[in-house]
């Protein structure tokens, strides 16, 4: 399959995963209601793509579209804000159901806490979902990004009022900067990977995504109760793609669609970890070298992993060239379909899909992912064109093509 690589999880491990009432939609609920409290709020786009389903001979596609999300071209917002609005609440006794931000922004709980110090590692959408709600809530913001990281990304963060520089690292590298620098400063770690007592935020990060499955789910009601029988979710550590498959469990029951798991190949470490199926996570190291800048960890996420290994089906790594193929298809869509301005990491999904149903070489690819013409496709884009230089090489310049 070229340089593609794919293990199936027959075998799942549920005995370690957190209960799926914790991403299921009840939670999903409460956690929207707080992302509902900001003006910014509104539901990001489930694109139908009828023309690219019958031009690949499948019975549906669907997209979310989260480059619409806060205004910040990004899902990420969602999971470091609730996170940040949970920290808040801890310190302060409330219950997760009085979080807001009016009661976030009310004096008696500015004057009690202070000026507080965010401190996290990102490729640019987490570290710019911190900034932003740092700013809107009066704190103070510094993020660490990794070596390689476009300039673009960087001043995206800094306009947010953030202290945020570019270091010498790799992404995990760079999230033991930002440890350091929060035990220095008296600073909170906000960061999707967990280590060895460090996993409640993380947990609310996670918790944070299912807004994403709520509004899915409303969606796809109104689209005349579809059911997705395939859904590929794209992963860095693991922590989007576990809070989306715990919730997909928990609300499909055993209906649950197929869950394939995406990764570039130069940072596959929940592939390996799914290879080995040993019990241990599996660490990839280096410069972690994709176009997919978003999924460029090394170091999966416990929590997330949990879920993953409880709930996945199929664990693939791939070529940058799948998701440039994503982007294209996106932005230039089929017949009358709505076209969708996707980013390297954002494509990722759709890019395996759409590389899996078209190409005779991705057969047997095609066969093991279970797609056929009754196949429902269900994708998330989870950002726009964050990197707008590399964006246009894709599209403009027609760099990584298929052929």
């Amino acid at each position: 399959m070229q340089d593609f690589h794919l293990v199936h999880l027959s075998h799942k491990n549920k005995a370690g995963a957190i209960s799926t009432a914790c991403f299921g939609l009840k939670q999903a609920k409460k956690v929207r209601s707080f992302h509902q409290s900001f003006a910014e709020y509104s539901i990001t786009p489930l694109v139908q793509l009828k023309d690219l389903a019958a031009e690949l001979g499948v019975q549906g596609i669907y997209v979310k579209d989260e480059s619409y999300r806060f205004g910040l071209n990004a899902f990420k917002v969602l999971g470091g804000s609730y996170a940040i609005a949970r920290e808040i609440g801890s310190r302060l006794g409330l219950a997760e159901e009085e979080l807001s931000l009016p009661r976030l922004l009310q004096q008696d709980v500015q004057e009690r806490l202070g000026k507080l110090t965010f401190v996290t590692a990102t490729d640019g959408n987490h570290g710019r979902g911190v900034a932003w709600t740092a700013q809107r809530l009066g704190h103070r913001a510094v993020v660490f990004m990794p070596k390689g990281t476009a300039a673009e990304r960087l001043e995206n963060i800094r306009k947010l009022g953030a202290e945020a520089s570019i270091t010498d690292f790799n992404y995990d590298d760079s999230v033991r900067l930002a440890r350091q620098y929060a035990a220095e400063h008296e600073g909170i770690v906000v960061q999707d990977t967990s280590w060895e007592g460090y996993e409640d935020v993380p947990l609310h990060i996670m918790q944070g995504y299912t807004t994403i499955g709520a509004e899915i789910v409303e969606q796809l009601k109104a689209y005349g109760d579809v059911k997705p029988t395939h859904v590929f979710l794209q992963a860095g550590v693991g922590a989007m793609a576990g809070a989306m498959a715990g919730f997909i469990a928990d609300y499909y029951k055993e209906a649950r669609p197929i869950i394939t798991i995406v990764e570039p190949n130069e940072a596959d470490c929940l592939y390996r970890t799914a290879l080995a199926n040993d019990g241990e996570l599996h660490i990839v190291t280096g410069a972690l070298d994709s176009m997919m800048a978003g999924l460029c960890c090394g170091e999966p996420c416990s929590i997330g992993w949990q879920q993953l290994a409880a709930y996945a089906d199929n664990f693939v790594a791939m070529p940058d060239k799948a998701a440039a193929l994503g982007m294209r298809v996106l932005g230039n869509p089929v017949g009358s379909d709505v076209a969708v301005v996707s980013g390297e990491s954002g494509a990722a999904g759709l890019g395996l899909a759409v590389a899996a149903l078209r190409e005779r070489e991705l057969a047997q690819l095609k066969a093991s992912l279970r797609l056929d013409a009754e196949s429902v496709v269900l994708c998330i884009s989870t950002e726009g064109a964050t990197d707008v230089a590399n964006y246009r090489r894709i599209m403009w310049e027609g760099a990584l093509n298929w052929k």
